[in-house]
């Protein structure tokens, strides 16, 4: 009797459907990487196929076991009952089929990905003593929906994230809190200082926000949604606001208010340095500062690389101190 290896030997039952004793190794490959991948077409560049090639193979196992693996939409695909039974008896023993094979040769480098100020700010100089014992790491910045979407397609091993991506083809786990805070040069901190009150925390941020009025505001977004924010969920009141000055990134916010241009909510974390220095004040100090969850996110089958590994261990050791 034929052998069969282990990770066929483990979805030998699916749904009541068993698999046929040919099951090819390659076609449930293949279809593990549709699963993951959520569509044909970022499934086959991760296997070396063209799209048409994976369409037969999906084709041909879904013929093979008698059931319909994948409901072909507009854009990719969605996994069905039997799919999502399919993959969770697969997922281990291929991976491991995975790490065995690429044992003994040369780690890959980490795709690693996020918002550019908390990869330098935070990330970067965590990772130092990794890349000193021999990690390499290939980092990508951007915004989380665009790169989750690079993650599905295969580019990303790891990706910070400021939400939690939808779906369950994506494993996260929150990583650390990020606070935000009303800051501004020292000048402009003095100014409205003086025109705020000294009666009851309601009365001071009326204040406050009466001040600011005459402050100029700096954002990296017309929308304004940090800002935005934080008047909410601290002052309990919406923004009136417009933005004076414009710019392209949270650095360049910095940058801005730390020049005296005005004033803007920031992580805490990339300014953290000139707070202590002095360079920029706190404008207000709320009891409960407003938070934002920042989420770790790993690409299905990613731990096959010990790498991978180490990096994720080292940023969930590292977070805790963010």
């Amino acid at each position: 009797m034929k052998e069969q290896t282990p990770a066929v030997a483990a979805a030998r039952s699916l749904g009541g459907g068993p698999l046929p004793q040919h099951a090819d190794l390659n076609l449930l490959r293949t279809f593990l990487a549709v699963h993951r991948a959520g569509s044909f077409t970022a499934a086959a560049p991760r296997l070396g196929l063209s799209q048409p090639t994976v369409t037969a193979q999906i084709r041909a196992l879904e013929q093979q076991t008698g059931r319909e693996l994948f409901v072909r939409l507009p854009r990719g695909v969605e996994p069905t009952p039997h799919a999502h039974e399919l993959a969770a008896r697969l997922s281990g023993p291929l991976d491991a089929l995975a790490a065995l094979e690429d044992a003994g040769t040369a780690t890959a480098p980490v795709h690693l990905a996020g918002p550019s100020e908390l990869l330098c700010v935070r990330v970067l100089p965590a990772l130092v003593p990794l890349v000193a014992d021999g990690v390499e790491l290939r980092v990508a910045q951007g915004l989380p929906e665009p790169l989750l979407e690079e993650m599905r397609a295969g580019r990303h091993d790891l990706v910070i994230a400021t939400r939690r991506p939808r779906g369950r083809a994506l494993a996260s786990a929150p990583l650390a809190d990020e606070e935000y805070v009303l800051v501004a040069s020292p000048g402009w901190a003095g100014q409205v200082g003086a025109g705020a009150s000294d009666g009851d925390a309601d009365g001071a941020a009326a204040d406050l926000c009466a001040a600011l009025r005459g402050v100029p505001l700096v954002t990296y977004a017309e929308d304004l949604p940090i800002v935005r924010r934080y008047w909410r969920s601290v002052f309990g009141r919406p923004l009136t606001a417009r933005a004076a000055v414009t710019v392209p990134n949270l650095y360049a916010v910095l940058s801005a208010v730390n020049s005296g241009a005005g004033y803007s909510v920031l992580p805490r974390s990339l300014c953290q340095e000139h707070l202590a220095s002095g360079r920029l004040a706190l404008l207000h100090e709320p009891p409960e500062a407003p938070l934002n969850t920042l989420f770790l996110v790993q690409r299905p089958g990613a731990d096959s690389n010990p790498d991978v590994v180490r990096v994720r261990d080292r940023l969930r050791a590292v977070a805790r101190d963010w």
